[in-house]
């Protein structure tokens, strides 16, 4: 059966994660990477309002430089980031219109919906204002991205059944996973007819370079394919997805995707074989599992470092390497002027804005148990 978007490549451009120069986006290799995708035949972008320079990133790179009628812009609203009123949700959406330039926008999302993400849509009736948008032309297709339970999930369909398309976290690592319960969200958006676009397919670039029995077993069976196309493929692979979002970061993540995406196909009975020795060989290694998404520094009062303490703690994990750790908590942290997980407050408020569920206070006193004992 024919859903929204089935006509869309099976690649999507994500925008969170832009090359950097000097501490701020690359335009030039932007546009560089823009022009690579487009060449391609694929035409998907996603941005935020929440994604620091990238809806104006964007405009620069893709709307000022291609007819409009060529591509399709999505980007979100987060009203639960620092909105006291309906006014300071609404002016998201008319702050996207002018960063990125775009006169409209093909996908609009409600953004990161699931437990007390969730009520400040409702009370500001952003369900309400976005199908006023939609009728006004500035929209043409609204949904969600959700991170959260199958229940609270099929709860929002139930409530909102006149959302066109649900914006998921699917990859191998999270299929079975009990905080994420990757399956059960996508089939719970099944039930409702809802097609889907996927985000985390190689969970902020843990599957890219994932622990190396892992590499190993994708490695022998297709030595010259990169360890992150077997994810991104994965999660194409599923029915109902209009498309797959990788946060390209440089000229040669893009090159890499685009070799295999441009002429997908599905899975072979063999490959899916494979995917699923490799899901039970991660399962194996308990890594955190932060994607990067930042949504807890947004919210922390003392400015803790917690993606860049975590992300040095799954290095730890898989590596074995104090040492080499500790120099990327230093690096993560420190040099990033942030403050380190020792001087964490244990207030809690970034806990409830972790869509990934994680126990962030008790991760991060480990965190300073075990560096500061490396730096001792």
């Amino acid at each position: 059966m024919a859903y929204l978007g089935e006509e869309i490549k099976k690649l999507g451009f994500g925008l969170m994660r832009l090359p950097q120069k000097d501490n701020v986006i690359d335009i030039e290799q932007t546009k560089e990477m823009v022009d690579m995708f487009i060449e391609a035949g694929f035409t998907y972008f996603d941005t935020a309002w929440a994604y620091p320079g990238s809806e104006d990133a964007i405009r620069q790179a893709l709307v000022e430089r291609y007819p409009r009628e060529k591509f399709q812009l999505a980007t979100k609203n987060a009203a639960w980031i620092s909105c006291k009123t309906k006014e300071d949700a609404i002016k998201q959406f008319e702050t996207s219109l002018k960063q990125t330039g775009a006169g409209y926008f093909d996908f609009y999302l409600l953004h990161n919906l699931g437990e007390a993400r969730t009520k400040p849509f409702v009370d500001f009736d952003m369900w309400g204002f976005v199908q006023e948008k939609k009728a006004e032309g500035l929209i043409k297709h609204v949904g969600f991205s959700f991170h959260s339970t199958p229940d609270e999930l099929e709860e929002i369909l139930k409530k909102h059944n006149e959302v066109e398309f649900v914006q998921l976290q699917l990859n191998y690592a999270d299929l079975e996973h009990p905080a994420i319960q990757a399956r059960g969200c996508y089939d719970v958006a099944r039930k409702y007819n809802k097609p889907i676009i996927v985000m985390e397919p190689v969970k902020g670039g843990m599957l890219a370079n994932p622990p190396e029995s892992i590499q190993k077993i994708f490695k022998h069976e297709e030595p010259d394919m990169s360890v992150a196309s077997w994810a991104v493929r994965f999660a194409a692979d599923f029915d109902g997805v209009i498309t797959v979002l990788s946060g390209m970061s440089n000229i040669e993540q893009m090159k890499d995707n685009l070799s295999y995406m441009k002429d997908f196909k599905k899975l072979t009975e063999k490959e899916r074989q494979i995917i699923n020795m490799a899901r039970k060989e991660l399962s194996k290694i308990p890594l955190i599992p932060c994607t990067v998404c930042n949504y807890c520094a947004k919210v922390c009062p003392n400015n803790i470092g917690i993606s860049g303490s975590l992300t040095a703690m799954n290095y730890l994990t898989v590596y074995k390497d104090k040492k080499a750790a500790a120099g990327q908590e230093e690096w993560l942290v420190k040099r990033h002027k942030k403050k380190r997980a020792v001087e964490c407050i244990k207030c809690g408020k970034c806990e409830e804005a972790c869509p990934q569920h994680i126990s962030i206070r008790d991760e991060l006193a480990k965190v300073a148990e075990v560096f500061e004992q490396v730096k001792a």
